[in-house]
């Protein structure tokens, strides 16, 4: 019994192979781009062109044809491409989506009988032999083509020639070739499977952001600030440059378990509490804390920012309070200890006794996953479309996959970014699965060499395709020791590493006043924000804003500088002085920086000999750099400039290159 089972699985995998030999078998190999073998969507950005390479062959000398076809998700039909033959069987080509959203494309490839035919009479022509029989083989070919309007015109004419003269010429006419390749049948055409890609606007590559407590945005020490608050600060974050402003949670806070300042556990009358513990008796996560204002204020802050044309990006944190309104309503979301008390939310040996986490395995997670997904799309539907996703490594990842498909495809102009500072593979596995940003190790990347080895990592393929760095300097639960002995020029430093290494970047609030007391011995602020309210002396003398406004106005004026791929570190003699050149995504803009790391004085040679440049004219030399910043000119001398750098006057230097 056993050999005859292998017998029949052996006659009809034979019988399988003799029909696809029948018909021509295409092999479409090596397709680029494409992640994971096609599990995960390559990510691009609208508007610009996408190019496509496969490796494509069959047996025997017929002559192939391919192309690249495409649609968004939704759609029925294809839009499609030419490729080209390149060389060793390597065909290319490119096509430009025009609209954000969900995308599948594959590779198409197909004999062209025409084309063999000609190629095959051409070579006969040219050896001198009989080709009468061959030409009215030619001939039929035109009268068995499906085309219609000019083609068909075309291929008539070409005919017609033949039929009156009998001679071959109008039959081999490059005109006639072209009308026939798009109007011969295609019975052995072999489509690739389809491959995902996500299509996104240009913020989703680019965009400097500014972090900001919205409660601490007021002028009144111990007072509450409110959304008006933040309205009256934007002319200031607006002349900064900032693209996006990013809220911490904006919901009712609860207070069973409240925390108290610097994460103390008892709450002191009229302390404010975690903003991350989320929910109360005003609500959870679709209502806002009813001290920062009502949803009418919300969204008179969201026209505000549309004015000076800043985002708005707000929190979305996957946890509540005791006192959230799901924990009565949904009371089987949630897990209990065998003494029937909450099991509040933990990371050993820290402790959040005032978080309790929804429990992803209990028997009603659909409903939980769809309750989460309508708390995105209400915030979407109010007009944001930037979301921070706080610590998605710890919530299944197939959790946030299906979150963000069902998101986009309502709302394919919604940016989400994972907030996951964790291992490499799984923060990897995030931005596969759907993120369209990602946070870094660049927080704590402070040496030359590991710098740019990280930097080289996320340039490469194939996480380039996939992994969009955003690069924050400091953040509200992350003080990195070297800023906290507060020296301007550190701060200088990192923010220009952090602004013009990456296309995305940004600061949390207080940066550009040089904060910088630590809880000693650890990466925290003392007298941390999460837990009271601060009210600051934006204007106070020694801040940064001249410089960080210099920086992001440079970045503004540089496509250079909005991405992070077309990068490559140039080789200085000095370990404390990093080099770096940047090119735009279609070549017409080439900036060089070069960044001290120390506070030392650095004199260094920034050879450039091997940089070319997009002209009108075609590739060029660089001759000469334009400082960015000031606007003197310093022509290259033996493939090279020699620099200055002063880092307590300015740590880092930025130019353009010219032709």
């Amino acid at each position: 019994m056993v050999i005859l089972d292998i017998g029949i699985t052996v006659n009809k995998t034979a019988q399988s192979i003799q029909s696809a030999a029948a018909g021509g078998t295409f092999h479409i190999e090596e397709i680029f781009p494409i992640v994971d073998g096609g599990r995960y969507a390559v990510k691009r950005i609208v508007g610009e062109p996408i190019a496509i390479w496969a490796d494509i062959f069959r047996d025997g000398h017929e002559v192939i044809a391919a192309a690249v076809v495409w649609r968004r998700e939704q759609d029925q039909d294809w839009q499609r491409s030419p490729l080209r033959y390149d060389v060793n069987d390597r065909w290319g080509g490119s096509f430009v989506p025009d609209q954000v959203g969900r995308y599948v494309y594959a590779i198409e490839a197909w004999t062209d009988e025409f084309a063999t035919w000609r190629h095959s009479f051409e070579l006969k022509l040219k050896a001198g032999q009989d080709v009468t029989l061959d030409a009215l083989e030619g001939a039929a070919m035109l009268t068995k083509a499906r085309a219609g309007g000019d083609t068909a015109a075309i291929i008539q004419r070409h005919c017609q020639a033949y039929l009156e003269t009998g001679e071959p010429e109008p039959l081999l006419t490059p005109e006639l070739r072209d009308a026939m390749a798009d109007s011969q049948a295609r019975p052995d055409l072999t489509r690739s499977p389809p491959l995902p890609l996500m299509i996104d606007r240009p913020r989703a590559r680019s965009g400097a952001w500014y972090e900001m407590v919205p409660r601490s945005q007021g002028t009144t020490p111990g007072q509450h600030g409110t959304f008006r608050d933040c309205i009256n600060r934007l002319p200031d974050i607006a002349a900064m440059g900032f693209d996006v402003i990013y809220f911490t949670p904006i919901h009712p806070i609860g207070k069973t378990n409240r925390k108290g300042r610097n994460n103390a556990l008892t709450a002191e009358p009229g302390d404010p509490g975690s903003p991350y513990a989320i929910g109360g008796a005003e609500g959870g996560h679709d209502a806002i804390h009813p001290e920062l204002g009502t949803l009418a204020d919300f969204r008179a802050f969201l026209a505000a920012c549309k004015l000076v044309e800043i985002e708005v990006a707000l929190d979305i944190a996957v946890q509540c309070s005791p006192d959230h309104p799901w924990l009565t309503e949904h009371p089987d979301w949630f897990r209990r200890r065998p003494d029937g008390t909450m099991r509040y939310a933990e990371n050993p040996p820290k402790k959040y006794e005032d978080i309790v986490n929804p429990d992803f395995a209990c028997d009603d997670a659909g409903s939980l996953w769809n309750a989460l997904r309508d708390v995105v799309l209400f915030w979407a539907e109010q007009g944001v479309k930037i979301f921070r996703v706080d610590n998605p490594h710890t919530k299944p990842l197939p959790f946030w996959e299906w979150l963000i498909h069902e998101v986009q495809l309502q709302h394919p102009d919604v940016i989400f970014l994972a907030e996951a500072f964790t291992r490499p593979k799984v923060m990897q596995g995030l931005a596969k699965l759907g993120f369209t940003q990602s946070y870094t190790y660049f927080t704590w990347r402070t040496q030359k060499w590991e710098i740019e080895q990280y930097l080289n990592e996320l340039a490469a393929y194939p996480m380039r395709e996939y992994y969009r760095p955003n690069f924050f300097v400091n953040t509200p639960d992350i003080l990195p020791y070297h800023l906290q002995s507060g020296e301007p020029w550190m701060f200088k430093s990192r923010l220009a590493l952090a602004a013009t290494l990456s296309g995305t970047y940004g600061i949390y609030n207080g940066f550009e006043l040089l904060e910088h007391e630590p809880i000693p011995g650890k990466e925290e602020y003392l007298n941390s924000e999460k837990y009271e309210i601060k009210v600051r002396d934006w204007d106070q003398p020694g801040n940064l804003k001249p410089y960080i406004r210099d920086i992001n106005r440079v970045r503004r004026a540089n496509a250079a500088l909005l991405q992070t791929s077309n990068l490559r570190f140039v080789g200085i003699d000095d370990s404390n002085v990093i080099g770096f050149v940047k090119q735009s995504v279609d070549g017409s803009n080439t900036v060089a920086v070069a960044i001290a790391l120390s506070r030392d004085y650095h004199e260094v040679w920034f050879p450039l000999g091997d940089v070319q440049i997009e002209t009108s004219h075609g590739l060029s030399n660089v001759a000469v750099l334009e400082n960015l910043i000031t606007g003197e000119r310093v022509p290259l001398e033996w493939g090279g400039v020699r620099l200055r750098i002063d880092p307590n006057r300015d740590p880092a230097l930025l130019f353009r290159c010219l032709a």
